[in-house]
């Protein structure tokens, strides 16, 4: 009997973005690419190069104006703006660079937050957000305020804000972009160990440093996606 091969998390086809002018922008050109589940991909390139447009089609931020995305499965472009909110709200986990978190929140509180979008039962809430501050390492700062924690255990609020739902896809926008290097390490570590337990996670970034932590990385000038590195290839480096 044949296993049937697992769908991929990410499917782009011929997908692409042009801004109207004039005169006319295309910021992503047609691009191909398949992200399977437990994948690990670093996105690189110049400012300028496309990858904040990406980054706004692959969280369903923005729609493309040719081509389709495939999440899940799930062709995107059919959806309604209603329906697309709902399905970034269950499948796709954010981390920014900024951390984006409500500074008279709790750490406990903005991850609770999160969960508001997907209807998740208020009764499991709580503790729902304080397994995943755990998973982060912050169970002792539960109570605490953004104002009084560091910078990298505000990015670790983040991280658990983003995958407190299980979500499909962790999308990092530079995750170590406000970070000193001993944090930035420490954040790395952090999504090594995600993916290990079997995260699907897309890192958008300019660092040579953070991509090489991925085990694919696609880089992308002028709106042309192109694969760089490979899992093989990665091994060998």
């Amino acid at each position: 009997m044949t296993t049937p091969m697992p769908t991929a998390v990410i499917e782009l086809r011929g997908l692409a973005r042009t801004y109207p002018g004039p005169p006319p922008v295309s910021a992503l050109r047609p691009a191909d690419l398949v992200i399977g589940a437990g994948d690990y991909v670093a996105v690189t390139g110049p400012s300028g190069s496309g990858k904040s447009t990406l980054l706004h089609l692959i969280g369903l931020l923005d729609v493309p104006t040719a081509g389709s995305y495939l999440l899940d499965g799930v062709d995107t472009s059919a959806l309604r703006d209603r329906d697309r909110s709902a399905l970034r709200g269950s499948r796709i986990g954010f981390v920014f660079q900024s951390f984006h978190l409500l500074p008279y929140r709790t750490a406990l509180e903005n991850v609770q937050l999160a969960q508001l979008y997907n209807q998740t039962p208020r009764n499991i809430r709580q503790g729902t957000a304080a397994d995943a501050l755990h998973a982060v390492g912050l169970g002792h700062r539960l109570d605490a305020l953004p104002t009084t924690l560091s910078g990298g255990e505000c990015q670790r609020v983040a991280i658990a804000r983003a995958l407190v739902s299980r979500p499909s896809l962790l999308l990092c926008d530079e995750p170590t972009g406000n970070l000193d290097s001993s944090n930035a390490a420490a954040v790395m570590a952090l999504l090594d160990e995600l993916n290990g337990a079997g995260f699907t996670i897309v890192v958008i970034t300019h660092d040579a440093g953070v991509a090489a932590h991925a085990s694919r990385t696609v880089g992308i000038r002028d709106g042309v996606l192109a694969e760089t590195r490979t899992e093989t290839e990665a091994s060998h480096a």
